[in-house]
């Protein structure tokens, strides 16, 4: 849709237009090019400069001149006004740090910098050209003959039909990547990465480096497959004998491939620019050699070239054993064998003994190339595969079968075993090349239409190219010549030599430049690709490639190419590299095709390619052609390259650094997660799906520091990994004053949760008070269905000392507003002694006090602890409570069973707690502690008035009990009297600091108790006096003497903990040794009267415990016995 801009002109009242314009002059000289001086992108990639926004701080003052737009002063700082946004849009390059660069580099002298020339190449000769001649290369002069020949006209017509449109839907795809934005250094590593994410890009790009390097292997042993094959034969140094040939010239192309590569090595490290000045003379050579052959086509129609084939029978011989395509000839009326009978017969004499074969065949001499009107098509439609060493034989011709004997066979045979996914994989290179113009970005005049018009134009020409050639060899040459290899029936010439005009010699030099070119262009790009890589950082070990001279040039990278391209080198043989490298680029060109379609599926608001003609179907198509295509060249050579290209992603998603490049799969994962958000939040999560999804409440210092990092470390001990874990924390404060202390606190969070290998998410909030803060986690953190179920909290140690910052009281509303929210509790008690996750336990247990059935928790916890290392070897311990009604043995053999249903493994034990007398120490801890909760109520003075009666108060009561026990006397029977022992330090009173309608706290009388009846003997006296909880001496009289003060008490706070003291003295008799003891967590009373009360309740039941782990269940069932 066309867009309209408007420039309307500001004035300045206050200065005329030519002050105004002289100014505006002065600014734009002093902004110049370095208004931007910083490489500020997206990916911390230096090479990907951007002139938009975030000006630094020197050009500023430049910005706003005081005059005009005052409105938006303080966005000057920040935003560039647009008149100077277009003039440095006007003045952006982003040139790709290629040859050019490198060399300009080198030849200046000092820092001065030359002045980089706008790029003015075109569609022709920026991109077309240069797919031309990469696309067209070694394959087409060495082996297309032979697999037309091999295959017959219609498969290989499907070969060339399948592999052009495999490169042509990627080259629609990349069209609509490379059109979507600048492509600077890298290419394609460049499109997939910054399109489908680090992972895959450094995946992809490491492949493709691979298939380019193995790509110049190819060319190198093309290029001395030509030398010792068509121009200097007797070159070769080793020479093979008696059948030996075969393995012979793999030794010499092992040396001569060495040497050559050698010194292309030292070509492109001594200067590329040779190499570059060189590539129009390749590129001449290819086009020369293709207009020759289409020449050639059309000579042979009228007149065909004379090149003669001998045949024994329907076989073709080797030219090289025979002068006469004979086996007689008449000389001065005698008639002579030739050396053709030599061959086949034990002596030159007519009646000597030969080759059943030879004597039951003719000898026949046909036309190599009988020409485009000689109806050879149809002999050439169909396939010849074979197995290696079988004979190239002439389908047609007459031929009498017959047993060979020991003689050796001068015929041409197959040097491999041939078949049509073979063939596949050793044509499929001969397609690749499409991404020299996308490559070459930065040189175009206008890539965004140069890249398009051009590579799909360069693939159609070539697609012409191939499939006509198929049409047009399978029309001119014989059969069994296409099928000779190496040109051993046609006196050692190249097959498409000896069909080309106005000379063989044409595509021999040809093909020898031309292959040999592009080996040097392989060793020049390979490196920059990997240099490429490495200086994106993504995976570490390769970062020393990122570095070379001093002007850039990659040494230490081309080292490394030169060291892989020894290895195919070394397997010297064309026909086993070529599959090789097609599988590294069909990976590249799969995973180009991925990302066109990942972003034209997503609709991401940047993905606005120029280029209009493509479609995610196209994209589909091109990528699953190219996956099997894969698997029909070689499904083993495939698996290997998936696996190293799974390698080399796992690798960089755990060592590599972390980039965000904006790429499809961060999108495609968003859009996933939205899916299953949507999904999960239809209905809730079933009994069998149910785990821990925990809300982790962390408290920070005053440093913004985790207070207690081994909830974090229990955190992963629990989860394992599985599930969802929020770790929230609160600050006080308002979130405008306190937002950097908020963004530090999250760093710190996140650092502590990488350091204990903690896998979830941070979410720190700013609130007026702590209480307000927790609550708004429990209820919003999470989204849709992804929230948390489980809230983890450590317990408040100091929660009787005033300095302590998390104050009782919001623990307590915590655990209400969770019960309220439906979501189970667990509370850590002394976490700091829980083990890290370097911490091993090799024996101990779990020991789990069943008490109440809150939905199975209490079972499901250490199951879930079991399964990491640290617990993995303790053993599960179920213990429960039996009353005086219950029949304890029926009770344990219910539990084993149910346990038995559930799967899980536990020594089962039931309790018995029978009914007794509440004892003085029950008594004893209940006065004080209602002592200490009377205080808090009824003081609303300042700090140290508070301090001050609270010490009356104390004081009075130890007077009042002095003056009993010396008051009262008893006469006529022994009494024993319990002196209270003087235990009670001065109480702390805990000040609520964050609001003031948390401090005020409403008085309420506590309706004087029932009396409690108790009667006491010497037996119970005893117990009593040798509690060690009772370190102070007991008084016989003093015991009724108190009896008035107990009779004030609350009774129900005298039960509650009577059940404390008592649950806690069975604990801590069986589980006092456990690594972890798991109980099930009270509820708070539902009259906050009782808070504190609720507090000193649970530390009594928690006393002489070591690792404390309270649960509160959620309200629901989380276990089931059910499949």
């Amino acid at each position: 849709m066309p867009t309209n801009f408007t420039v309307v002109p500001v004035e300045d009242g206050a200065k005329s237009d030519q002050d105004g314009g002289e100014n505006n002059l002065n600014v734009r000289e002093q902004e110049g090019l370095d208004f931007f001086p910083g490489a500020f992108s997206g990916d911390g990639n230096p090479q990907e400069s951007s002139p938009f926004i975030n000006s630094s701080d020197l050009d500023r003052g430049n910005l706003y001149d005081g005059k005009n737009m005052a409105l938006f002063e303080e966005e000057m700082d920040s935003n560039p006004m647009v008149s100077s946004l277009l003039n440095k849009l006007a003045n952006y390059t982003n040139l790709t740090q290629g040859v050019v660069e490198h060399e300009e580099a080198e030849n200046n002298e000092g820092a001065r910098k030359k002045e980089i020339k706008s790029p003015r190449m075109g569609t022709f000769i920026g991109v077309y050209l240069p797919c031309l001649q990469n696309i067209l290369g070694v394959i087409l002069f060495l082996r297309f003959t032979w697999i037309v020949g091999t295959a017959g006209i219609l498969e290989s017509f499907a070969i060339v039909f399948m592999c052009c449109s495999c490169t042509m839907l990627t080259a629609i795809s990349m069209s609509a990547i490379a059109t979507n934005g600048v492509v600077p250094a890298g290419g394609s590593y460049y499109m997939i990465s910054r399109s489908l994410g680090p992972e895959f890009g450094g995946a992809v790009g490491l492949c493709f480096y691979l298939g380019t390097t193995f790509a110049g292997s190819m060319y190198i042993l093309g290029t001395i497959e030509i030398l010792l094959t068509y121009i200097v034969p007797n070159a070769a140094i080793f020479k093979g004998e008696n059948g030996g040939e075969s393995e012979a010239m793999l030794n010499n192309m092992r040396v001569y491939g060495t040497c050559c590569i050698i010194l292309m090595a030292l070509v492109v490290y001594v200067g590329v620019k040779y190499v570059n000045k060189l590539a129009l003379v390749f590129l001449a050579c290819v086009m020369l050699s293709i207009f020759a052959i289409y020449a050639g086509v059309i000579k042979s129609a009228f007149d065909p070239p004379d090149f003669p084939v001998c045949l024994l029978g329907n076989r073709i011989l080797l030219s090289r054993n025979y002068d006469v395509c004979a086996k007689v000839v008449i000389e001065a009326n005698e008639t002579v064998t030739t050396k053709l009978w030599s061959l086949f017969c034990d002596s030159p004499s007519l009646n000597a003994s030969c080759n059943e074969y030879f004597k039951m065949n003719n000898v026949t001499e046909i036309k190599g190339i009988p020409g485009l009107a000689s109806g050879v098509i149809t002999d050439n439609l169909w396939r010849d595969y074979g197995p290696q060493g079988m004979l190239v034989e002439k389908k047609g011709q007459p031929s009498i079968s017959a047993p060979d004997s020991e003689f050796t066979s001068p015929y041409v045979s197959n040097d491999i075993a041939t078949f049509f996914t073979l063939l596949v994989g050793i044509y499929f290179p001969s397609v690749t090349g499409i991404m020299a113009g996308s490559n070459r970005s930065g040189d175009l005049k206008d890539a965004q239409k140069s890249i398009p018009v051009g590579t799909i134009m360069a693939i159609a020409t070539t697609s012409f190219i191939y499939m006509s050639c198929v049409i047009l060899f399978g029309a001119c040459i014989e059969g069994v010549v296409l099928r000779d290899k190496f040109g051993e029936a046609v006196s050692g010439n190249l097959v498409i030599g000896i069909l080309s005009w106005p000379s063989p010699w044409v595509i021999v030099i040809g093909s020898f430049f031309s292959t040999c070119g592009a080996g040097l262009q392989s060793l020049t790009g390979a490196p920059r690709l990997l240099q490429a890589i490495a200086r994106d950082g993504i995976v570490p070990f390769l970062q020393v490639f990122g570095h070379g001279k001093a002007n850039g040039e990659p040494t230490w990278a081309l080292l490394l190419t030169a060291g892989i391209c020894e290895i195919g080198i070394l397997i010297a043989s064309l026909d086993l590299v070529a599959p090789i490298l097609s599988m590294f680029f069909l990976m590249c060109y799969m995973f180009v095709n991925l990302a066109c379609a990942v972003q034209t599926l997503l609709c991401t608001p940047n993905w606005r390619p120029r280029f209009k003609f493509y479609h995610w179907t196209l994209s589909f198509l091109g990528m699953s052609l190219c996956l099997a295509l894969m698997f029909i060249c070689s499904w083993y050579y495939a698996l290997i390259a998936m696996l190293i290209a799974g390698c080399i992603y796992k690798y960089i998603e755990y060592r590599g650094a972390e980039k965000e490049w904006g790429d499809g799969i961060r999108g495609l994962s968003l859009n996933a997660a939205r899916y299953a958000l949507i999904r999960l939040e239809e209905a809730p999560p079933h009994t069998k799906n149910w785990r821990p999804q925990l809300m982790v409440l962390l408290n920070l210092d005053s440093e913004q520091n985790v207070k207690h990092a081994r909830l974090l470390s229990f955190t992963t001990q629990l989860k394992a990994g599985k599930g969802l874990t929020i770790v929230g924390s609160v600050i006080e404060g308002t979130y405008m004053v306190k937002r950097p202390e908020a963004k530090q606190s999250e760093q710190n969070v996140k650092s502590a949760m990488a350091a204990e290998k903690t896998k979830g998410f941070c979410h720190v909030v700013v609130s007026s008070n702590l209480r307000d803060g927790f609550s708004h986690l429990i209820q919003s953190a999470g989204l849709g269905g992804m929230k948390h179920n489980t809230v983890l909290m450590a317990w408040p140690n100091l929660w009787k000392q005033q300095e302590d910052p998390i104050s009782w009281r919001n623990f307590i509303e915590t655990v209400r507003e969770t019960t309220a929210a439906h979501q189970a509790l667990l509370v850590a008690k002394n976490i700091d002694s829980f083990p890290s996750n370097q911490e091993r336990f090799s024996n101990g247990t779990i020991d789990v006090w069943w008490i109440v059935h809150d939905g199975g928790l209490l079972m499901l916890l250490p199951f879930l602890l079991q399964q990491h290392k640290v617990w993995r070897k303790c053993k599960m311990r179920i213990f429960t409570v039996a009353q005086m009604v219950d029949n304890s043995i029926q009770m344990k053999k219910d539990l084993q069973m149910f346990l038995y249903h559930l799967r899980l493994n536990a020594e089962v034990e039931v309790v018995e707690m029978h009914e007794s007398d509440i004892s003085a120490f029950t008594y004893e801890k209940t006065l004080v502690m209602e002592q200490r909760s009377q205080m808090l109520k009824q003081m609303q003075l300042s700090r140290n008035e508070r301090e001050r009666e609270i010490q009356s108060i104390t004081d009075g009561s130890r007077s009042s009990i002095r003056r009993k026990n010396h008051s009262n006397q008893s006469d006529g029977q022994d009494e024993i009297v319990i002196q209270l022992a003087d235990k009670e330090e001065e109480a702390q009173l805990i000040h609520d600091r964050n609001t003031a309608s948390h401090a005020a706290i409403s008085k309420k009388v506590d309706a004087v108790p029932d009396r409690v009846h108790m009667t006491w003997t010497k037996e119970k006296f005893t117990a009593e006096r040798n509690r060690n909880r009772e370190p102070a001496g007991i008084g016989v009289r003093d015991l009724f003497n108190m009896k008035p003060e107990w009779e004030s008490l609350n009774q129900s706070n005298v039960r509650r903990m009577h059940t404390a003291v008592k649950l806690n003295e069975v604990v801590v008799n069986k589980s006092q040794d456990a690594h972890l003891v798991l109980l099930n967590m009270p509820g708070p009373p539902k009259n906050k009267c009782g808070d504190e009360n609720y507090m000193e309740f649970l530390e009594v039941l928690t006393e002489g415990l070591n690792r404390v782990l309270l649960v509160r269940g959620g309200g629901r069932e989380v276990i089931t016995i059910y499949s």
